[in-house]
């Protein structure tokens, strides 16, 4: 334990002097201290990352505040990735204002992640539904992966622990990507999404979500065919980057995850 500590403290310490050194280089022998600050709070901000993995901090203060469940009352929990996270930023629409809705999406996450951090986010907040979207991240970080098995298998254990504490399942599909996204303007070099997220890679996942729910008496959530063009990208309006939505991305989500959970209200638990 020590020896892990050790190496989290060090590799904190040679990130700041790494980077410090590149931005003084050009100027002089001295590190600007602007930046050196900077730098300081984004190597904290990773070695917390490193000392908690799976981010159980980011919503622990937020869940120990949940009020019991209202009589009658049907919760939802949201959990994903950065595209469930950001779904509440200013511009998007609000997250689902009015419902009893929770979103517990974290940005650049995992299924493996999201696994980890499944019962204190859902199953300790005693949701009717859960709603899941997760695997874009993983196909990310594993450009080369073909079988797609440790996501299938990240995604089972996370509905076989909703269908042990009475939680019903939508199984959201992944979005499409494209590489009409651009930095800050239409002079930036396009955003090549789909080098790191290949199509056909979402496709297959897809098609295994869409099959294992019909199997397995879940309700599936079909967000990529409502948002994909002709040529198989996230249509341009639909995202500034390729990737994540935006206001009118999330406008055209909102009442198809509205649908599913109507529909997975009304099946037997």
């Amino acid at each position: 334990m020590r020896k892990k500590r050790s190496l989290e403290r060090l590799l904190a310490s040679y990130i700041i002097l790494m980077i410090c050194a590149v931005v003084a280089a050009p100027q002089s022998a001295k590190p600007d201290t602007q930046d050196c600050t900077e730098v300081r709070a984004q190597a904290a901000r990773l070695e917390s990352r490193i000392k908690d993995w799976p981010a159980l901090a980011r919503y622990r203060q937020a869940n120990a505040q949940v009020p019991a469940q209202a009589k009658n009352e049907e919760r939802v929990v949201f959990m994903g990735d950065s595209i469930t996270d950001w779904w509440d930023n200013e511009g998007n629409g609000g997250f689902f204002p009015g419902k009893p809705y929770i979103n517990r999406g974290i940005g650049g996450q995992n299924t493996g992640q999201m696994l980890i951090r499944f019962r204190p986010d859902v199953i300790a907040l005693k949701p009717k539904v859960v709603v899941i979207l997760g695997g874009t991240n993983d196909i990310a970080d594993k450009p080369e992966m073909t079988a797609l098995e440790p996501i299938k298998a990240n995604l089972i254990s996370m509905i076989e622990l909703s269908r042990a504490n009475n939680i019903r399942v939508v199984l959201a599909s992944l979005l499409p990507v494209s590489d009409y996204g651009r930095v800050r303007d239409r002079d930036d070099p396009p955003i090549a999404q789909t080098v790191r997220r290949r199509p056909e890679q979402i496709k297959a996942l897809n098609e295994w979500i869409r099959t294992y729910a019909a199997e397995n008496g879940l309700t599936y959530l079909d967000y990529y065919s409502a948002m994909v063009d002709e040529k198989g990208f996230l249509q341009a309006t639909f995202s500034n980057d390729g990737l994540h939505p935006v206001g009118k991305g999330y406008a055209v989500m909102v009442p198809l995850a509205e649908q599913a959970i109507a529909k997975a209200l009304k099946r037997k638990r």
